[in-house]
């Protein structure tokens, strides 16, 4: 995210597509929804609504961006991992018990 990111902003994420917010940003809202939720119905002519707005280069960097966040995302849930509670003198961050016997 930008420097200067306002609470007006991310309240619009809720409900972007019908937003004031640019198109160039609701297109890559729309790839992380695909990705997270659709990925298999990516098809050529959403591609071409992304290269309306983006570069091959810009694409990459957004799909691998997206791909470590959502994977992050679902690896944190499955550890049960809560990094934000979690400093070095605790024992590892997540409970083994939800693989583990």
């Amino acid at each position: 995210m930008r420097k200067g990111l306002s609470e007006e902003i991310v309240h619009k994420l809720h409900d972007y597509e019908n937003s004031d917010l640019p198109d160039r940003t609701k297109i890559a809202l729309r790839l992380t929804d695909k990705l997270a939720h659709d990925h298999r119905n990516i098809d050529p002519d959403f591609y071409r609504q992304l290269r309306d707005h983006f570069t091959d280069d810009e694409i990459l960097d957004l799909g691998m961006t997206l791909g470590f966040a959502l994977g992050w995302q679902r690896f944190i849930e499955a550890f049960g991992v809560r990094p934000d509670n979690w400093n070095e003198s605790m024992p590892l961050p997540w409970k083994l018990t939800k693989i583990l016997p």
